[in-house]
């Protein structure tokens, strides 16, 4: 599969700041309405090679230092991530790094303890589908295709794709994608709960920042606390993610916004506390 340069990103409501990165690879604008904007910068189809998973991984390390209210992830506006970068492939030893810088890389993303969106344009396959994957929700372009090829080259996913994508949709949907490695439009990944939300092309960026910035004026300590309980919750039993559940309801009630939250409602209703994410 071959494609142009990802273009450059549409124009956003607000003036971001200046771009900030560690590497060629990988680009995160942090924005005025506390978005943080990690763009893919990958010719020809955004490859996620060894390198870019290592800055990307760089790039949410950083970002979790100084945290946003929300991320949006990005490949530009034609194409989101064609994939692992296939001439990076060898044996056996070498699929075991290529796949750890993988795990690394989305895990960071998994666990970021604010909301992540993927912006998807374009295709979204393989490795590309996996990133999207890690994300807590996905916009998707109406030009947007998804899949898991590997089996086409005759290996399976190597990047959460067998797990995160069964968690998301079903067993036998995701068997069906992997084991075929077809490719779903954005209509079908819609009906399928693949993607949240499908938009024109030329909106995705827009509608995603729109939706991270509405996120990150929320209670954002909050936000990643509930992920954290969902998350954790759904890799055991029901009875230990209620326990998980109560250890971080707990936890809340030690953040300047449970008490701001519990303030403002006894004072002025619901919907009306100015949250100070801490």
């Amino acid at each position: 599969m071959t494609s142009s340069d990802p273009d450059s990103p549409a124009e956003t409501p607000d003036t971001p700041d200046a771009p900030d990165t560690l590497g060629p690879l990988v680009r995160c604008e942090r924005r005025p309405d506390g978005v943080a904007v990690v763009e893919l910068c990958n010719p020809k189809v955004n490859a996620l090679s060894k390198t870019l998973l290592t800055e990307l991984h760089a790039v949410f390390d950083r970002l979790h230092d100084d945290l946003p209210g929300a991320v949006v992830v990005h490949g530009g506006s034609r194409l989101f991530a064609a994939g692992a970068n296939i001439e990076e492939f060898g044996d056996a030893e070498q699929a075991a790094i290529y796949g750890g810088l993988f795990v690394k890389a989305f895990r960071a993303i998994e666990v970021f303890p604010r909301v992540v969106i993927a912006a998807v344009t374009g295709f979204a396959l393989g490795g590309g589908c996996e990133l999207a994957l890690a994300c807590d929700f996905r916009i998707a372009a109406e030009n947007a295709k998804f899949g898991q090829p590997e089996i086409l080259l005759g290996i399976i996913p190597g990047g959460g794709g067998t797990q995160r994508l069964a968690r998301l949709v079903g067993p036998a949907r995701a068997k069906d994608l992997i084991f075929t490695g077809r490719q779903v439009k954005a209509p079908e990944a819609l009906s399928m709960g693949l993607v949240d939300e499908v938009v024109p092309v030329d909106d995705v960026l827009n509608r995603a920042i729109e939706r991270a910035a509405e996120l990150a004026r929320g209670a954002v300590v909050a936000q990643g606390l509930a992920k954290q309980a969902i998350d954790r919750g759904l890799s055991g039993s029901l009875s230990d993610g209620i326990e998980i559940e109560q250890e971080l309801f707990v936890d809340v009630f030690r953040t300047d916004d449970a008490r701001i939250g519990v303030e403002s409602f006894l004072t002025n209703g619901p919907g009306k506390a100015a949250f100070t994410g801490r």
